[in-house]
């Protein structure tokens, strides 16, 4: 009987020292990867090879939803659209702050056709009425960008019982996507969907658990995880809507100084200090996605700095963590109060 507990206590002392190791290899892989391809300095190099006739389009006519559009990457993706002629719906938090961007990038492109939504994404219940709002205008919505995102460290819950950040960057996020299907499919098959992730999720696998269960909250485990759920997801939808004419991609914009890194990560800003990139190169795969015809495009890929990217590290045993994202999509359609 001693012997075997002991052979029991053993082998979990043995699968439990061989999962301490993966997460280190994950977390420091992550690392390596990361500064050799996030940085201001990588994306100098890997932009010798962009084309530049891919970011000429001028794509007047064209209506395009941005998430978290106020600031950071989410701005720059707004004039960047802005400036190619598109009509903008820059879909933001707060009402002042949304206003405020939107009076700049007017003057800055001279495109009026540049419009505020207020919506709060971690509300389901605020989702629902923006989406219902915007169907009522009968516009076809050629992109979407979700990039509106959130790296809480703290343990808050939302009014509706949600933890935040899985509330903005899975919830909401999956929200919005299902509910703008029907203009989506309006302008198919030119129609896109283009998630903003992060290389986070890299040192993540795809879970179950969305809300975090664990007793010692941790911030940024938490948002890679989300982030995780985004490509995963990316992957779902792709093939659910294969026969809509819709594109479905998630990418990474790179590690860039913006003010949610900032506030979120002030150690992370200050020890890579003149090595992030600027919000307009973080923006530029978002860009170049919008432009590009769906058909040059991969469906459900993730995409850094203008090429496809791989979704799993060398060894990071992530990849067959996948397979559930069917159970966890219906989880989230169930979350949501979505219909069937």
């Amino acid at each position: 009987m001693e012997r075997g507990a002991l052979q029991v206590r053993f082998s979990i002392s043995i699968g439990g020292l061989a999962m301490f190791l993966l997460k280190a290899w994950r977390v420091s892989v992550f690392g390596a990867y990361g500064y050799l391809n996030f940085t201001k300095s990588a994306f100098s190099e890997h932009s010798k090879m962009f084309k530049p006739e891919d970011m000429q389009a001028n794509i007047e006519g064209k209506n395009c939803i941005v998430t978290g559009a106020n600031s950071g990457i989410g701005y720059a993706t707004a004039e960047g659209l802005a400036s190619r002629g598109a009509t903008v719906y820059m879909v933001c938090r707060n009402k002042e702050r949304g206003e405020a961007a939107l009076s700049e990038i007017k003057s800055k492109t001279g495109n009026q056709n540049v419009h505020l939504e207020v919506c709060d994404l971690s509300s389901i219940r605020d989702v629902k009425s923006f989406s219902s709002n915007f169907i009522s205008k009968n516009v076809p919505v050629h992109v979407l960008v979700n990039n509106a995102g959130l790296l809480e460290n703290n343990r808050v819950t939302t009014s509706e019982g949600f933890e935040l950040n899985f509330a903005v960057n899975v919830l909401g996020t999956y929200a919005m996507t299902e509910l703008m299907m029907p203009l989506l499919e309006k302008a198919a098959p030119d129609a896109k969907v283009i998630t903003v992730s992060s290389g986070g999720m890299y040192s993540v696998p795809l879970t179950n658990d969305l809300q975090f269960s664990e007793e010692k909250f941790d911030g940024a485990k938490q948002y890679a995880l989300n982030k995780r759920v985004q490509v995963a997801l990316t992957e779902k939808w792709a093939e659910k809507y294969s026969n809509k004419g819709i594109g479905f991609y998630s990418m990474h914009p790179g590690w860039a100084e913006t003010p949610g890194v900032a506030k979120s990560l002030p150690s992370f800003t200050k020890s890579l200090s003149g090595k992030l990139r600027t919000r307009e190169e973080g923006a530029d795969t978002i860009i170049w996605l919008a432009l590009q015809p769906n058909e040059k495009l991969v469906p459900g890929a993730f995409y850094f700095d203008r090429s496809e990217a791989p979704k799993h590290l060398a060894f990071a045993a992530t990849k067959s963590s996948h397979a559930t994202i069917g159970s966890i999509y219906d989880h989230l359609r169930s979350l949501s109060g979505l219909a069937h």
